[in-house]
């Protein structure tokens, strides 16, 4: 029996079960190599076969995670002897020289932000150090990306940013697993009293969530907003709950989103992200797990959003900076009961035939054969 190669995949931040890290790298991949993962607060187990690696944190802030989670875990990676090393935080990125020295093997960054424009959303730091930590980082993060075997990009944006660091860069996007697409009915969704809506993920002012709250007290229809995700910060949630469209909200806390989308008849899925330097270039997952429920979608109208919904005719864009607009357009979308189940069926076709995982798994797959022959 020929051993399978080993590619060691490491975060100090992600948590377990982590749809891109665990689901999409990790479980999808382990009939091909043999599969570690090194996650924080984990129990050690095999599991879909995955080899977890788990390390114990109780780090007082971030600061100490970003400080000290790193000499943790290079002791830990260089125990397992792989042949790769895939590095999923910005905080890794400088145990990546020693890992290559010390075990020989190749070492890849898996860049799921652009972290640069993420850091200049940073609610918590005061504006002028957002600006100096971005800059810092982006000029770490150029000489550091230039010496690993091979970079990961989450979006086609990054991939592009990134290319000018490293000549092997793979863009590979979350894109929701064809087994779990679900045709629901839209006649029972057009048919429904209220008529429900939803956004699931995480709630913060940056995501749109005081404007999306608004807007139902300004829309002509009788809706309800079924709302799935945790709170961040957590003080979000007594000011949300005193605004007066929080009565037609339904919220479900924290719940798996293909458990969430398939309990509820939502008719129109939700991605009002504010304009923020690290939104405008994202591609949001629950954007196209949305189409694949046979959800229309109604999102932020970033360029590069327009662009998708326009190309798919799988939805429509609203100004997320104006209650009002978010209001016009859930309306719209309610009374074009036509227009609605074309949107229905083009976002599920578009996800079939492209917006998905097995298509990314296989770029994914020439990427690593690529890594191994260098």
């Amino acid at each position: 029996m020929i051993n399978k190669p080993i590619i060691c995949h490491v975060t100090s931040a992600h948590p377990e079960g982590d749809i891109r890290v665990y689901h999409k790298m990790c479980v999808s991949m382990a009939n091909e190599f043999k599969i570690v993962l090194i996650i924080p607060n984990a129990k050690n187990r095999t599991e879909d076969n995955v080899e977890i690696i788990g390390f114990n944190t109780s780090f007082k802030s971030r600061f100490d995670r970003i400080t000290q989670a790193p000499k943790q875990i290079l002791q830990l990676a260089l125990s397992v002897s792989a042949d790769i090393y895939q590095l999923h935080d910005p905080e890794l990125l400088r145990i990546a020289p020693s890992l290559k020295k010390k075990s020989g093997a190749k070492v890849i960054f898996d860049s799921h932000e652009d972290v640069s424009q993420q850091i200049l959303d940073k609610q918590y730091l005061y504006p002028i150090f957002r600006i100096i930590f971005s800059k810092i980082y982006s000029w770490y993060e150029y000489f550091s990306l230039k010496k690993f075997h091979g970079i990961i990009a989450s979006t086609p944006y990054i991939k592009k940013k990134l290319s000018k660091f490293n000549v092997n860069v793979v863009n590979i996007c979350n894109y929701p697993t064809i087994k779990n697409f679900h045709q629901n009915s839209l006649n029972k969704r057009l048919n429904s009293k209220p008529i429900n809506i939803c956004y699931v993920g995480t709630i913060s002012e940056s995501r749109g969530i005081i404007n999306l709250i608004n807007s139902l007290e300004l829309v002509k229809n009788d809706v309800v907003l079924n709302l799935a995700g945790y709170f961040s910060p957590k003080t979000l949630e007594k000011k949300i709950k005193q605004l007066p469209g929080w009565k037609k909200v339904k919220w479900y806390g924290f719940l798996d989103k293909h458990e969430f989308l398939k309990l509820n008849k939502n008719l129109i899925g939700l991605v009002n992200l504010l304009k923020t330097p690290n939104h405008i270039n994202s591609l949001p997952n629950k954007m196209f797990e949305y189409m694949s429920y046979k959800i229309p979608v109604l999102v932020s109208n970033f360029p590069l959003w327009k662009k998708i919904t326009k190309l798919n005719n799988c939805g429509i864009t609203c100004n997320p900076e104006d209650s009002n607009d978010i209001a016009k357009k859930i309306d719209y979308l309610i009374n074009n009961k036509i227009l609605l189940k074309k949107f229905s069926k083009n976002g599920y076709r578009a996800c079939v035939n492209k917006y998905n995982w097995e298509s990314e798994y296989k770029k994914l797959m020439t990427f690593y054969r690529k890594i191994f022959k260098d």
